[in-house]
């Protein structure tokens, strides 16, 4: 349990500090990102900067630090940072695996039981490790169903405040205690011959899904134009294809793969679990369902995953189920089954407190950062920034190596790819339509660390434009002295 320390500074350096900061003239580093704001930019948009010496403990700039703006996926700072305070180190996330009735002569008289325990990573390949568990039994033959025990979770699919219209991108994925390939399915497009059908492969291969394509080949002087998406305004997996795909394309060209969210995803487990324990020699007479496991049960086995490989992911490739997972784990932990998103939030909320706010001056919906209904400061987002370094030094090497750094991983791979920012800024990205924001840390010229918060909003058009005052911010700080 994370236990507040307000970092205690001797008055001489305050008075010092106070002294010099006030009767200074501006650093280049203030003159310059005043200039840089006066961009015609901001005259239809709002950014918010808090900028702070780790090294000195001094405030280095601040500019509308207070205004409230949606933040995207920078509260997913927040949400790493609870879930470091308040989760166990060695908390796992457990898919397990049951069995009801008796086994005799290679036959299961009875069911299987799949329950879910919110692991956001599980991947169709670790279907194995449960297959071999009922392999080392020698069952050939399962008569009764394959359910899904979902009561660790409410029923809620999405969280608050997830936009209708965002279905079915991968980014809003269907949420559930029991998940697999976060809850998507690959579908990758590439050319047949001339005027003939585009050749269609799904990831994985199943039936869960049923693919209607009316994509045609053309050839190499045309242009490729199709469409890939889901049968989400009747709610159904049917996957939608349309379009033109030229032979000119590499055949595995990541042009081709898009990427869409499965409605019922606890349904696309217990599918694809089915599908391989036939593929394996295992028949099941039963159907897939929905259904609480019962006391007479028996373990088969289980695959656990702990929280710091979901930590990472969450926040190098600024993973949405991750977030959501961690929040409704945080939930449990505090509050038991059935997990609410807003009993994690509470425990947000209960960060917030503890760092020295009031979380009742914020809104917050969600973990990850996908709501329009989130709103949060930069001086809130520092602070917590700042909380960890000085308060939390057992957890902040775990917190600052998540983040995504500078040209060289995650989001911020295909950004600042050049000195000083190039594997010097660590830091979390966040991106919404007309929403763009920057958090986390880097180390200046003169080798003193900087934390900083930066948040853009309302502005129309592509993100590039807001990365580029980011990044040019993060500049001016990696060039100061």
């Amino acid at each position: 349990m994370y236990n507040s320390k307000k970092i205690i500074i001797p008055l001489f350096i305050l008075l010092f500090n106070f002294y010099n900061f006030s009767q200074s003239e501006p650093n280049d580093l203030q003159s310059s990102i005043d200039e840089l704001i006066t961009d015609p930019f901001f005259e239809s948009s709002s950014i918010a900067i808090d900028i702070f010496n780790l090294t000195e403990c001094t405030s280095l700039y601040r500019h509308n630090e207070k205004l409230l703006l949606n933040p995207a996926s920078n509260m997913k700072i927040l949400t790493s940072a609870a879930a470091l305070y308040y989760l166990d180190s060695d908390f796992k996330f457990k898919t397990e695996l049951y069995h009801t009735g008796i086994i005799t002569e290679k036959i299961l008289y009875g069911n299987l039981y799949v329950v879910g325990g919110f692991d956001p990573l599980f991947k169709t390949e670790e279907l194995d490790s449960l297959i071999k568990s009922i392999q080392l039994l020698q069952v050939k033959t399962i008569t009764g169903n394959i359910y899904a025990d979902l009561s660790i979770k409410d029923s809620l699919y999405w969280g608050n405040g997830w936009a209708w219209d965002d279905e079915p991108d991968s980014d809003a994925p269907h949420l559930s205690a029991l998940n697999i390939n976060g809850n998507c399915v690959e579908v990758f497009v590439k050319a047949g011959e001339i005027d003939s059908p585009a050749v269609i492969t799904l990831i994985p291969e199943t039936d869960y899904v049923q693919v209607s394509s009316n994509a045609v080949t053309v050839n190499p002087y045309t242009q490729s134009d199709f469409d890939v998406t889901r049968d989400w305004v009747n709610q159904t997996n049917k996957i939608l294809i349309d379009g033109v795909v030229n032979t000119d394309k590499i055949i595995d060209s990541l042009d081709h793969l898009e990427k869409i969210s499965v409605i019922y995803p606890e349904k696309y487990f217990l599918f694809l679990f089915k599908e391989h324990l036939k593929k394996n020699g295992i028949s099941v007479s039963g159907e897939i369902e929905i259904k609480k496991i019962p006391e007479n049960k028996v373990l088969l086995g289980s695959v656990n995953r702990p929280i710091d490989s979901v930590f990472v992911y969450m926040n190098k490739e600024s993973d949405n189920l991750c977030a959501e997972m961690l929040l409704y784990a945080m939930a449990f932990d505090d509050s038991g089954a059935p997990a609410s998103a807003e009993n994690g939030i509470a425990v947000i909320e209960k960060l917030i407190d503890e760092v020295g706010f009031d979380a009742k001056d914020y809104s917050l919906a969600d973990g990850s950062g996908v709501s329009r209904y989130n709103l949060l400061s930069a001086e809130l987002i520092l602070e917590v920034l700042k909380d960890i370094y000085y308060n939390q030094p057992e957890l902040y090497p775990d917190f600052y190596s998540s983040l995504p750094i500078g040209g060289i991983d995650g989001t911020l791979k295909k950004r600042m790819q050049q000195k000083p920012l190039l594997g010097n800024v660590h830091a979390k990205t966040g991106t919404l339509q007309g929403v763009s924001g920057l958090s986390g840390y880097l180390t200046s010229n003169n080798k003193q660390l900087i934390a900083f918060s930066i948040l853009i909003q309302n502005y129309t058009g592509k993100s590039s434009a807001a990365h580029y005052f980011l990044d040019t911010i993060c500049e001016y700080i990696a060039n100061s002295n």
